[in-house]
This record gives structure tokens, sequence and C-alpha cells, in this order.
């Protein structure tokens, strides 16, 4: 017996419980019979003013992650998504690799998580290797990015940060805010833009603006959606959300 409404693929995700734009892009890019099942990683909505704020609500999601994948268990998911993004970017490649290590050890199945999906999805695209990234991040966590895209190979042309001002507002910055974010790190040396941080709703922006621009522009959550469906045999392309899940 299958699930009824799962029949194709039943998908554990964690996110931060103060992220609320993951779950409904993650739904609005789902095949016929593929399900999403979320486990918040509980954490409080206090204020980031400065690094040591930023560093402080990472550390609060490291310490409640575990927690989060055992109870998404209980549904007898088929694979794991990540739902956040700064933790799988910090410390750099080798940290991340780790991470995923102990993710899929606890979880005892296939994990996505945004790191690795970026760096598949830009490969994707060609010999790409000037990238510019959109976050939503204190500076610190900007580094953390640059240094992940760097020891990847990819030279980071400029990481622009928001600077939200806590873990929930950061679903609060506008479509226009995040078009103009686009427009200041994009030149003509780019050759394409990333952008972290999972309770930014740029997946549609993205799309918009990867048209415009003509290169890729790889919203987070597109990523890892698309990453979690191709490493689980689901290969179906969905429409809206740009190149990345219509033509690969």
């Amino acid at each position: 017996m299958t699930d009824s409404l799962g029949y194709r693929m039943k998908f554990g995700v964690i996110a931060p419980s103060t992220n609320t734009s993951v779950q409904p892009e993650f739904d609005a890019m789902r095949p016929v019979g593929v399900t999403n099942h979320f486990s918040r990683i509980i954490i409080p909505d206090d204020p980031v003013n400065s690094d040591e704020d930023f560093n402080e609500l990472v550390m609060r999601i490291r310490a409640a992650t575990m927690d989060a994948i055992d109870a998404v268990k209980t549904c007898s998911p088929g694979a794991m998504i990540m739902g956040m993004s700064a933790e799988t970017f910090w410390d750099g490649k080798e940290r991340a690799d780790t991470l995923k290590a102990q993710v899929e050890e606890r979880a005892g199945m296939n994990v996505a998580m945004g790191s690795d999906a970026c760096q598949a999805a830009l490969s994707k695209f060609g010999d790409i290797k000037r990238i510019a990234v959109v976050t939503p991040y204190m500076p610190i966590g900007d580094e953390q990015v640059r240094k992940f895209f760097t020891d990847c190979g990819y030279e980071v042309v400029q990481v622009l940060g928001l600077k939200c001002k806590s873990p929930m507002l950061i679903a609060h910055e506008t479509e226009q805010t995040l078009r103009d974010a686009i427009i200041a790190v994009n030149d003509p040396s780019v050759e394409a833009i990333v952008q972290a941080g999972t309770n930014l709703a740029m997946a549609r922006v993205g799309a918009i603006a990867e048209f415009w621009l003509d290169k890729p522009v790889i919203a987070i959550n597109t990523a890892t959606y698309w990453h979690a469906l191709r490493m689980n045999g689901i290969e179906d392309k969905v429409q809206g959300f740009g190149s990345l899940l219509t033509h690969h």
C-alpha cells in the first residue's frame, strides 16, 4: 500500500518555525503524486541587529535541527529536504559535507540541501565561474556564503545582504526589494545570480529576472526542490519557476 496522495514521493522537510516562504513555494512546485510534510525547527523570532545576533540564530537552528528530523521521520517520508540554507553554507564546503552526512545518518535517507542544490543547478548552465549572490543575512552570513562558493571554485563578484531584522521578517521583503537587489548585483561579468535564504520568496521574481537578464537566476527554494525531485528520479517539468524546472 502506498500513500493515497504522496504515491510517488513523500518528502519530509525541515524548516525554521519562523519561515513562512519555503512551504508555500515548495508546495507550488509540487508535481502530482508528490507531497511535502514539514517539521519545524523551533526557534524564537528574536531581533537580528548584528553579526553576533545572526550567529546566535544559526546556533539555535543547529541545536534544534535533529529534533525536527526525528519528528518528521514518524510520517515515513521517502526522502528529506532541508528547508533552510544558512546552516548549509556555514564554514564552507567541508563543513557542508559534514552536515549532510550527519543529517543523512540521523534521517536514515537521502537529504537535499541548499548548498548542494546550488552547485548542481549551476552545473546545468555550462562552465559558470563568476557569480553574484543575494541574501537576507548580516555580513557574517554573507561571508559564509562567499566562503562556500569560493571553496567550490567560483569567483564571487559580489554578495548583497539585506540585513533583515529578524528571521520572521525575512519573509516581509517585497518583490520590488528583491528585484532591486538582483539589479544591484548584476553586471556584464556576472554569469549567474544565486539567492540564499529560504524565507526570501524569490522563486517567482527569480524566474522573471532570468528571462529579462538572459542569465541564470537561481532562487534557493527552486534549486533545492528541483534537486530533491531529480535526486529521487522525479523528472517532471514544472512551469513558472524558471529554466531550471522547465529544462533540466
